[in-house]
């Protein structure tokens, strides 16, 4: 056959099943472009789940009556004009191909008025048009655009559709997501006249949050630590679940760079990463975070619906991520009411074999066939035997003081405004693994050699990366040579992995830096065998401890990082408060 030029039609039509997958797709396309215009205030109203009508008005710049025609034209955009501007774009839209390729399989309109302008201008487009002539229209200022009738013309793609109420589902979601996107705009949002969301403008900082409860609940709001970094040119801003408030579906986390939201396989393995030491097994967590940067260190024309996007210095943002992240996380541990001073205490059993001690304090008592433990008396009052007759203080630790081990499994323990229930050997194991690994990080990964070198073999591109990251598995213990052209081979191996299949963990590390530049894969194997020599070297339950014990516990939990869970992500305390207590009891009703 020969070459022909497509007819105009038939190419908005292609370009439209890039950019207009369902109605929520429309829906954003039109929502970044009242973000584009600095609109303070966005109206969407949605009919049958968007399929019938998918209306956006806001309160923006407007477009101008001459420029009207040419909105409704492919690649005409007033956001960028040259190959620089591409290079660090600042607005959501840039490219001009949505209101087109939305025209090509829908029925659309256009009214929209200039900031001092005599009156609106209106154009409709269902596709067909080659010349649109504009037509006055009473409308205040800003824009609106109509979108009808999806797919009215392309019938096989509007049998895709889903029901009216998954359709409406999708919009609502991304609504939200928008609405976070951008807390100094008001959203309204209706379905077939029903109010659904009605969101004002953030003028106070403090109302942040509350916007943030609105659209992902009061409990997250509640069980969230805000977040502040910057580092080599990077800004992370937002809120961090903790890990107890987990979901089981990834459906609540909500990333931004530069104010676009995006999914970005490297984002979320940073963020994987961060979550690992402290998460439930097939849990997800949850966020909402802020990514600032140089506009020219990430390319945002990478995906044709500019959901993914790609960094200049993927490892660096990697590691910032994670860095910031996990840093969060350590830091949130129970907090003083009031400055005090409280002597080290030592709660330690004997010491796993391989590693010194790290928290042993001079002799220790022997108890045969039970964790020998050691405590140093706090300089608190009612802290070495607290003497249950006596009032809390109210500059008392934030875990209080024990009165009693229920079950020999779980202390109990009176706070200055409540109780706490600890799981003993949760809560203990998590304390013993912190120390193994502050113990184990404070040199290089000691190396065992090999009796008999290991070869083995691995394709071209994953050999010449191996010789090239020869310094970072030397880092970990690894001694690695390239032997061969499709060939390494391990002559020393971490000490604590010398039992691991190495050829499959070899593999594996090379896997993930070709992936994400980097690899967690010998720290996690490494963290994985200190979480079980933690595991089985802390108290069990039915070990009754004493009074003195549990303090130096409690006392040890406070200053412990990642103390709200044990090495398995599982809670370690809960915490109740004294207005809690009395509505059990129905007190004061």
């Amino acid at each position: 056959m020969r070459i022909h030029c497509l007819p105009p039609l038939l190419v908005n039509q292609i370009a439209a099943g890039e950019v207009v997958e369902r109605p929520a797709s429309v829906v954003k396309e039109l929502v970044e472009n009242c973000f584009d215009a600095h609109a303070r205030q966005i109206f969407i109203d949605i009919e049958q789940g968007g399929s019938r009508l998918m209306r956006v008005r806001d309160n923006g710049c407007g477009i101008e009556k001459d420029d009207l025609p040419l909105a409704l034209s492919r690649y005409a955009t007033s956001k960028i004009s040259t190959l620089a501007d591409l290079e660090q774009v600042r607005t959501l839209g840039f490219r001009g191909e949505a209101l087109p390729s939305i025209s090509s399989v829908a029925r659309l309109s256009v009214v929209s008025r200039v900031e001092g302008g005599s009156c609106a201008w209106k154009v409709k487009a269902d596709g067909t048009e080659q010349q649109f002539e504009p037509e006055p229209d009473p409308h205040p200022q800003g824009t609106t655009v109509a979108v009808s009738d999806l797919f009215y013309n392309t019938p096989a793609r509007r049998k895709f559709l889903k029901s009216e109420k998954t359709e409406f589902a999708q919009i609502e979601t991304l609504v939200r997501r928008m609405a976070l996107s951008r807390f100094d705009v008001g959203f309204t949002l209706t379905h077939n006249q029903k109010p659904i969301l009605n969101l004002k403008p953030v003028v106070a900082e403090s109302q942040r949050v509350q916007r943030v409860a609105d659209l992902c609940g009061q409990d997250f709001a509640g069980q969230s630590v805000s977040i502040d970094f910057t580092a080599s040119g990077l800004h992370l801003t937002g809120w961090v679940g903790l890990p107890r408030f987990s979901r089981s579906q990834p459906d609540m986390q909500f990333f931004y760079v530069n104010g676009r939201a995006v999914k970005d396989k490297l984002i979320a393995h940073a963020v994987r990463q961060a979550y690992q030491d402290v998460l439930f097994h097939g849990r997800h967590p949850v966020f909402v975070l802020y990514l600032a940067l140089d506009p020219e260190w990430v390319d945002v024309n990478a995906h044709p619906a500019k959901l993914e996007v790609r960094f200049r210095e993927g490892r660096l943002v990697h590691d910032f991520l994670f860095s910031a992240l996990h840093r969060c996380l350590a830091e949130v541990r129970p907090v003083l009411p009031h400055p005090v001073t409280v002597s080290e205490p030592v709660f330690s059993p004997s010491p796993p074999a391989g590693l010194a001690n790290p928290f042993f304090y001079g002799e220790q008592p022997q108890q045969s066939g039970l964790p020998d433990f050691q405590v140093a008396e706090p300089s608190l009052p009612y802290a070495r035997l607290y003497a249950a007759e006596r009032p809390v203080p109210l500059d008392a630790p934030p875990l209080g003081y024990a009165l009693a081990h229920v079950h020999n499994t779980y202390i109990l323990a009176e706070t200055a405004n409540g109780i706490v229930l600890v799981d003993t050997h949760a809560a203990h194991e998590r304390v013993v693994y912190e120390r193994l690994k502050q113990q184990y990080q404070q040199g290089p990964m000691p190396s065992q050699p090999l009796l008999l070198p290991v070869r083995v073999t691995v394709s071209l591109l994953e050999a010449e990366l191996a010789e090239t990251e020869q310094a970072f598995f030397a880092a970990l213990g690894f001694a690695l040579d390239r032997t061969g052209t499709e060939t390494l081979t391990l002559r020393a191996v971490p000490v604590l992995l010398q039992d691991a299949e190495m050829a499959t963990l070899l593999r594996d590390v090379l896997a993930d830096l070709k992936e994400h530049g980097q690899s967690q894969r010998v720290q996690q194997r490494v963290q994985r065998l200190l979480a079980t020599m933690a595991c089985h070297s802390s108290v069990r339950a039915g070990r009754r401890l004493t009074v003195p014990e549990m303090n130096a516990l409690l006392r040890d939990m406070e200053q412990t990082e990642h103390s709200g869970q044990c090495n398995h992500g599982r809670p370690t305390w809960v915490a109740l408060t004294s207005a809690e207590l009395d509505q059990f009891f129905m007190r004061g009703r």
